[in-house]
């Protein structure tokens, strides 16, 4: 009887049982649960909208309060809540609960966009937060002396905001910081989109939910067995309202959610709950077997958690599941290995930079899949002939601030070639994506060490994005100059 109890609360067999039912769906969706001319694939009979039995995900009472129960279990956190407008509708939510319009706050200079479209949205007066720069092509940790620093020089900081793990797998000293960030009495928020797998096994960092963060965000579906689009928002502390927190969700989050998505959300977290330890120690015999392999290259460089940590407070920490693969000497850069991995060996990865690749790996990944990599990375490391590649293009040091983002953004502007850019105000975002951090953001000085990395990572074959209308090789600006 318990087994069976527990299935009926199962979200995807309810969702099956209620297609399978002779209910008549004179509600949404459009398709009314019988698309399959449109695409027989597609699971029509499961696609519902909030009726009777399925809870609401703006005030979860059953199966999605449930599922929001079981992520509470499985991280750790005071409150959690099902997200599936992805990580970007965490974190817009989470800064807009934790501060008000117009507030001083603490960025970290590497954070995503949605961080910075969030200070946009509200008119904050960011001051940011330098990850440390050590002899690799991308950012370290943000240190607790950091933080520290930054609070005593900016006393009426009303939260903290920090990526944690990167892209590339860094990881920050979230329990320090969260110390000194409370001891002052400020919300810390970290973006952990990346890190939603953190904690569940030896050798992995812990999550910033159990070091002390008071808002953290994670996508599901970077690293986990999860469909795009669902993450979770976890609550820890009394620093920041949980019905502030709703309400912000109520103006993000999507008033139509995918049950499907959820669904699936939940099989993830049950999957977790049923077979995570014995997955998660698998995996990480995997990625120990993987560096082994990767100890014989010349040219290509692994990059492993010891040789980040030589330069004292670049790495606190690192994500073993982050495959970050240096172009050494005589190696081609990112974007041809990621090109010769594809095209050669079928193997596509997540980002390429201009001499570093970033492949990602999940406990869902099999030996199969690291022995062929490991595999191609020797051939291709064996075969390493072409000229080393140019300097590396890194983003350029913190700009000058001349207007608030809002206020640039409302200005007149132009457009320039990169090249007579310099001294003049950026009108927009500038940012290479993945990863989505920005270079230049809406009303900082364009600087001659921006527009040589910019033009070196074009030469790359990178392009940058922006949010103004700009061809390639040109950027915008202010046209009124006399105010810079």
């Amino acid at each position: 009887m318990e087994k069976q109890a527990d299935a009926k609360r199962d979200l995807w067999t309810m969702l099956e049982e209620y297609g399978r039912s002779d209910y008549y769906p004179m509600h949404m969706p459009g398709h009314k649960r019988r698309g399959d001319a449109v695409c027989g694939g597609f699971p029509w009979s499961c696609d519902i909208t909030e009726i009777d039995g399925f809870d609401d995900l703006h005030d979860p009472r059953g199966i999605l309060r449930e599922i929001e129960l079981r992520a509470e279990s499985l991280w750790g956190s005071e409150r959690s809540r099902l997200l599936v407008n992805g990580s970007t509708c965490g974190i817009l939510a989470a800064v807009c609960a934790a501060v008000r319009p117009g507030d001083p706050v603490l960025i970290a200079r590497n954070c995503h966009k949605s961080v910075y479209h969030a200070a946009e949205l509200l008119g904050l007066q960011p001051a940011y937060l330098l990850p440390e720069r050590g002899p690799f092509p991308f950012c370290g940790s943000v240190t607790p002396d950091t933080v520290g620093e930054a609070l005593r020089l900016h006393p009426k900081a009303r939260a903290v905001i920090l990526t944690s793990p990167t892209y590339e797998g860094i990881v920050s000293d979230i329990a320090s910081i969260a110390g000194i960030c409370h001891r002052r009495g400020v919300p810390l928020i970290v973006d952990e989109a990346h890190g939603a797998h953190l904690g569940f096994a030896e050798g992995f960092p812990e999550s910033a939910v159990r070091c002390g963060a008071d808002l953290v965000v994670q996508s599901l579906h970077k690293t986990l067995p999860a469909p795009t689009q669902t993450a979770l928002l976890h609550l820890c502390g009394g620093l920041v309202d949980p019905e502030q927190v709703s309400h912000q969700l109520d103006i993000f989050e999507t008033s139509s959610p995918s049950y499907l998505l959820m669904a699936m959300a939940d099989a993830c977290l049950r999957f977790l709950e049923r077979e995570g330890a014995e997955r998660f120690a698998a995996y990480s015999r995997r990625l120990r077997r993987f560096e082994e392999q990767c100890a014989p290259l010349r040219r290509l460089i692994l990059f492993r958690k010891a040789a980040l940590r030589v330069p004292e407070g670049f790495c606190w920490d690192l994500d073993p599941g982050k495959l970050v693969i240096g172009c050494g000497k005589g190696a081609s850069g990112g974007p041809s290995l990621a090109r010769i991995l594809r095209e050669h060996y079928h193997i596509e990865t997540e980002m390429a930079q201009a001499d570093f690749l970033l492949a990602m790996t999940s406990l869902m990944d099999e030996d199969a899949g690291f022995d062929r990599l490991a595999q191609a990375l020797f051939e291709i490391d064996c075969g390493c002939s072409v000229p080393e590649p140019p300097p590396r293009p890194v983003p350029p040091a913190l700009p000058e601030a001349v207007l608030p983002i809002r206020e640039a953004l409302g200005a007149e502007w132009e457009i320039l070639p990169w090249e007579r850019s310099a001294g003049r105000v950026s009108a927009g975002y500038v940012w290479a994506y993945p990863p989505g951090i920005p270079w230049l953001t809406p009303g900082e000085r364009i600087g001659a060490d921006c527009i040589s990395a910019v033009l070196r990572t074009e030469r790359a074959g990178i392009s940058l994005k922006a949010t103004r209308a700009t061809p390639f090789g040109s950027v915008a600006v202010l046209r009124d100059t006399g105010r810079a």
